[in-house]
């Protein structure tokens, strides 16, 4: 298969609403994007539906550093809908189909076609009984923690995203109020092929082709509805290529080797816990839920998906589109917003120019205590204007909070990248996004993670101030979401066979 293949859907895709914006941002990343080498698999197909590392067929590198990177497939789609009606188990079937006769046409690695399919709260509400129904509860794990809780309960607005819960709060420039999404269904597709994904949105929206065979549709019509799809794209240097290939004023400023709009990589392997750890039965390390083995959502997970505006001037100290970049914008400084406090890497001579750094740096754990003591100002650099040592905090650090087991194991495996379109963007433009999803034991787990991540307490009770605290105020949260996702064996429509 050719990366630069022409993408051919476009005329199935007309009629397909929703579908056609990934689409669009297919058409334009594949010319963009080179693709990996990867090596054939041979191993039996995962019961985590996320559990991939076999699958990505590519060992990790080093960038020429001493820490190991795993990049993942280059494209991923975001595909949301919401139910019409109940599903049967006839349903359950035809869909079980659907995903067996995509496996059959594309096998399941990153050099093909993975496929991950998770379901909403408003999909278990359908179910009889609804969420507090005999089929549900009993089915369902719950909290260790709070045994009168789901592991799966709806996403909240987030501490630092525009909301009426948030008063006060506000964007520089995106001042666009989070969306709680009510869908039921969410498909997850990924591919190191633009020419894939296309061919398969062209398929479900109606083609009756696939992989260049008579393949008949699936029959959704009166079953679901898309509601959108959100296209990801994440290989070194393509936000770059992506800025350059559209004049954005910030281009020349973006690092060259890159595979995130922010010029660092997220994609260091110890940033990440094993599949396991992120799912209802935990493992050794650590287990959150009620779940055991053999459970029907053993092997399941919460997955979150958030849809994000970046704000990249602001990120680069920019006042407007054709400024210079500020002092708050050099390496030095945004190398702290990402990671830590001191900046104990430091760049180059010209701070801005190509990112004014390296783009492959380790991610340090520094233990769920750091943040406090940065924001005291211990160990930071020494502010010689406010004879002070800088009161400040990082996202990394935040993060931190909470985000590992006791042995120091990260308990999630994020799948965030960049993404380029008009989604939710007041003038219709397109910009920079970071299309965001994390599989984590519990929504309980993904909220606590949020509030850290904002750290807004530590910031009142040690005065750091808000541009010294993170990256939350260049990102604008727009839309987001809680889905469980089931075990491979239950992924089609669960509980449908029992109810």
């Amino acid at each position: 298969m050719d990366q630069s293949r022409a993408i051919t859907r476009r005329g199935a895709l007309k009629g397909a609403g929703a579908l056609a914006l990934a689409f669009g941002a297919l058409e334009m990343a594949a010319p963009l994007a080179g693709v990996p080498q990867r090596t054939t698999v041979a191993a039996p197909l995962p019961d985590i539906q996320f559990d991939i590392a076999a699958r990505l067929a590519a060992p990790p590198r080093t960038f020429g550093t001493r820490v190991l990177f795993q990049m993942p497939p280059v494209h991923t789609v975001f595909v949301t809908a919401q139910l019409e009606r109940i599903p049967t188990a006839a349903d359950q079937a035809m869909l079980a189909s659907t995903l067996a006769r995509l496996e059959a046409s594309y096998p399941f690695d990153a050099a093909h076609l993975l496929t991950f399919l998770s379901y909403g709260v408003p999909y278990f509400r359908r179910l009889p009984g609804g969420l507090a129904g005999r089929l549900v509860s009993h089915h369902m794990p719950r909290l260790l923690s709070d045994r009168s809780r789901y592991v799966l309960e709806e996403a909240v607005p987030g501490p630092t995203d525009v909301s009426p819960g948030n008063p006060g709060l506000t964007k520089l420039r995106y001042q666009v109020p989070v969306a709680i999404e009510s869908n039921d269904l969410l498909l997850t597709l990924r591919s190191d092929y633009a020419s894939v994904l296309a061919d398969v949105l062209g398929w479900l929206a109606g083609s009756n082709s696939l992989h260049g065979r008579a393949a008949a549709s699936p029959a959704l019509r009166g079953l679901l509805t898309f509601t959108s799809s959100r296209h990801m794209f994440t290989q070194a240097g393509l936000p770059r290529a992506v800025a350059q290939r559209r004049a954005l004023p910030f281009a020349r400023y973006i690092q060259p080797e890159s595979p995130m709009w922010m010029g660092f990589s997220d994609q260091q392997v110890n940033a990440s816990g094993p599949a396991a750890i992120c799912t209802f039965a935990g493992n050794p390390s650590a287990r959150f839920s009620t779940a055991v083995a053999g459970d029907y959502f053993d092997n399941g997970s919460v997955q979150h998906l958030s849809h994000d505006i970046l704000d990249l001037l602001q990120y680069f100290d920019m006042d407007s589109a054709t400024s210079s970049p500020g002092g708050d914008g050099t390496f030095a400084e945004r190398f702290q917003y990402v990671f830590h406090a001191p900046d104990t890497v430091r760049g180059v001579a010209d701070q801005f120019t190509n990112g004014g750094g390296p783009a492959f740096l380790p991610n340090v754990n520094h233990g769920p205590g750091y943040a406090r003591r940065t924001a005291q100002g211990i160990g930071t650099n020494f502010n010689f204007d406010t004879g002070q040592h800088e009161r400040r905090m990082g996202h990394l650090s935040c993060l931190q909070r909470s985000s590992r087991a006791a042995d120091g194991t990260p308990v999630h495996i994020r799948m965030d990248g960049p993404g380029f379109d008009h989604m939710d963007v007041p003038d219709g433009s397109s910009q920079p996004k970071l299309q965001f999803t994390v599989f984590v034991p519990s929504a309980d787990f993904f909220a606590r993670l949020r509030v850290n991540q904002a750290s807004l307490d530590l910031q009142a009770h040690f005065g750091v101030n808000p541009t010294k605290n993170g990256l939350d105020r260049f990102i604008t949260a727009t839309r987001r979401q809680n889905f469980l996702c089931p075990p491979r064996r239950h992924r089609a429509f669960p509980l449908a066979e029992l109810s």
